[in-house]
């Protein structure tokens, strides 16, 4: 298992934002749980796809807010001046995804991406587009098209009511993002989230897939907060652990809840294809047991960082040397594949979260194991 030292920072009394988790958690490879067939990139992690770099701010005031923010920034450069081509996926639409028409018609991206809870989409939106305006070279815009996704933190663990996302939160998040290793389990957007009746959160894993003659990265990022029968590896974890880790209430959340999916890839797609590999991911989500539900904002966002498929601004024609339909199969595969590992690694690098309405248990991984070595599905 790799371990990782806390970074803190005090902001405020009562308000933390956090580089790294404070209690380092395994993996789901860690523990043998190896699903798929195709190899992970180095850091199995979004960022595993050259160029994209993640930031979180993770929450945390008196004993009723537990909520984040987590950034996905697809290059390091001037992301409205040279834009990725990209799509979204509503797998069902019960959420408040920001910027999604726009996306749909241009087929680009010209933010970032921002996952928060809620009823803190507006004010990340509203903070990332001030910060991004302010930035020099911006002082004739008028037109800016932040995409901020969510998930609901506010059964057990965050007083979303409140609304407890600021403007310097977002901000941190944005300037902070790296490459290198993905901070998972309760941190940023994850920090109040629910899965499968156990502590949810962030997620990340990559595949590698040879497709049109080269090698190719897809990395995913999820923010969990769903219900459903937890299914490991095929085994029905969630029926044979007989419990969730909600006290000391029954789980409210049930059935219920959504996901948030940030898919990257290196291959050269167009918005099409984006869209097709989108809708995969919907597959990695339904083999750990979700049926997305009728109160599930389930959403997948898919960019292509290839530069022969950027987008800069203004441009009047497009020269690309995208991947065609036929060679598109062993991307899907990689992005099924990586969903499906980056749910288990939320569930897996999550801890054990209270606050003044209850506590919310991380999924015990040692009667995890002992389940799947029963059933014979560990390698």
């Amino acid at each position: 298992m790799t371990t990782r030292t806390p970074i803190r920072l005090t902001l405020a009394a009562g308000l933390l934002i956090t580089a790294v988790p404070l209690a380092a958690q395994h993996r789901a490879r860690d523990l043998g749980i190896v699903n798929g067939i195709l190899p992970t990139g180095p850091l199995d992690a979004i960022t595993d796809v050259a160029g994209v770099r993640v930031g979180q701010t993770t929450v945390i005031e008196g004993d009723s807010v537990r909520t984040g923010v987590t950034a996905i920034l697809p290059h390091g450069g001037d992301l409205f001046r040279d834009r990725v081509p990209a799509a979204i996926h509503v797998g069902n639409g019960f959420g408040k995804l920001i910027g999604v028409t726009q996306v749909a018609e241009l087929g680009e991206l010209e933010t970032p991406i921002l996952l928060t809870c809620t009823l803190c989409v507006w004010r990340a939106a509203d903070a990332m587009a001030a910060h991004l305006l302010a930035r020099p070279g911006m002082e004739q815009v008028r037109s800016l098209n932040p995409v901020v996704g969510e998930t609901n933190d506010g059964y057990i663990l965050n007083a979303i009511r409140s609304r407890p996302i600021s403007a310097r939160q977002v901000v941190a998040a944005l300037t902070g993002a790296a490459g290198g290793p993905v901070t998972e389990g309760s941190v940023g957007a994850g920090t109040g989230t629910i899965a499968f009746g156990w502590k949810g959160g962030i997620g990340t894993a990559s595949r590698v897939a040879r497709a049109a003659d080269s090698s190719w990265t897809v990395g995913v990022l999820v923010q969990t907060n769903f219900g459903g029968d937890l299914m490991i590896l095929g085994v029905p974890v969630g029926r044979l652990l007989g419990r969730t880790g909600v006290s000391p209430t029954p789980d409210p959340q049930g059935p219920r809840g959504s996901i948030m999916i940030v898919v990257a890839t290196d291959a050269p797609l167009e918005q099409r294809n984006l869209e097709r590999l989108a809708s995969r991911a919907i597959m990695g989500l339904a083999r750990t047991g979700s049926v997305a539900s009728n109160g599930s904002g389930d959403y997948v966002i898919a960019f292509s960082t290839h530069p022969s498929v950027r987008r800069p601004q203004g441009a009047t024609r497009l020269a690309t040397t995208a991947i065609g339909n036929d060679a598109m199969t062993p991307l899907f595969q990689a992005v099924v594949e990586a969903t499906e590992e980056a749910i288990y690694n939320s569930l897996f690098a999550a801890t054990t979260v209270k606050s003044r309405d209850g506590t919310v248990e991380a999924l015990p991984a040692d009667d995890v194991v002992k389940l799947l070595q029963a059933r014979g599905a560990l390698r």
